[in-house]
């Protein structure tokens, strides 16, 4: 009996918490058509503020595979997508708020958001660098990693969103450890990768050629590997980004640790600007988002806004929440 029941609460469908962003973005658009295209594969639930998200409605449902969570947080007057107001800032905080009280009461399985404004949210008070910071903080993780995606590659982030010139100063042996080994466990966990292999990229031009173009290769990096190889296996590095980054490529490596945040960028959206996704490792639940921004200079047109991303984000959150489950 006890069996059958384990059974029953396994397989049972997966909620999916959706937060629509800014409201003033391109968030409320694409949540409606890309719960439209997965209908069926979980069930929805929006959190956001209804009339804006009617407002942006660019189809209509296809039957009625969501709930709605309410706040009812934004002033119709004077309302227009594509502007950056404090008010804006402050509702789509207000979304992650409730999506983690839903997660809390265990009313959805795992979180996708949909980008929200670094510029407004600050201007709301909120001073942040975005979701991840924000979502470390509120659920008390402080080892976060930040894994950027698609169908060709994965890549874990070493640094966030700093500044270029202070990247040099954020890399050292905690940083790497941390990256590395968090990237490693979740592999296993959320892609049930038995042995992932990881390469690491080095942060200078051809991984400093041996101390030639840059010290943080020898110095730092080099020493942080050699002390990981003992706990992972099919771990190399430092090599030059580029070779990294082609290697895996031709599927040499199931991830590459990247020292910043455009050495991911770059190659991810050569690859395909609507099918990347950003999954946060470290949390204690899935969450996912597309790999844009809010979009606010198509937000006003919401037939231009492509809900691609935001597809490949549910799907991954759906999969890799059920991944867990057979852990």
């Amino acid at each position: 009996m006890n069996s059958n029941k384990n059974h029953t609460l396994k397989s049972r469908r997966i909620k999916v918490g959706i937060t629509i962003g800014d409201p003033s973005g391109i968030g409320p658009a694409i949540t409606l058509a890309a719960i439209s295209k997965l209908n069926g594969l979980a069930d929805f639930v929006i959190i956001g503020d209804k009339w804006v998200f009617d407002k942006g409605k660019r189809q209509k449902a296809k039957g009625k595979n969501y709930k709605f969570v309410d706040l009812h947080n934004v002033p119709h007057k004077n309302f227009s997508f594509g502007k950056i107001k404090a008010e804006y800032g402050r509702a789509s905080i207000e979304y992650l708020d409730r999506a983690l009280e839903l997660i809390k009461s265990k009313e959805i399985d795992c979180l996708v958001t949909c980008p929200i404004s670094k510029e407004a949210i600050n201007k709301a008070g909120f001073i942040y660098g975005g979701h991840t910071e924000y979502l470390s903080e509120r659920s008390h993780s402080k080892n976060l990693v930040m894994m950027l995606l698609n169908n060709q590659l994965k890549f874990s982030l070493v640094t966030r969103h700093i500044p270029l010139k202070s990247v040099s100063s954020k890399i050292n042996q905690e940083s790497l450890y941390k990256t590395i080994s968090l990237t490693s466990l979740s592999l296993k966990k959320l892609f049930l990768i038995k042995e992932p292999r990881i390469v690491v990229c080095g942060l200078n031009p051809h991984a400093s050629d041996n101390g030639v173009i840059g010290l943080e290769e020898n110095k730092i990096i080099q020493p942080s590997l050699q002390k990981l190889r003992s706990k992972i296996k099919n771990l190399v590095g430092p090599i030059s980004a580029d070779v990294a980054i082609a290697k895996a490529n031709k599927q040499e490596f199931d991830c590459v640790i990247a020292m910043y945040h455009d050495q991911a960028l770059i190659p991810l959206k050569l690859h395909g600007n609507f099918k990347g996704v950003n999954i946060t490792l470290g949390l204690p639940f899935v969450r996912t988002s597309p790999l844009h921004g809010t979009a606010f200079d198509i937000a006003r047109n919401h037939t231009r806004a492509n809900p691609g991303s935001l597809i490949e984000a549910i799907s991954l959150a759906v999969k890799c929440t059920s991944n867990l489950r057979k852990d």
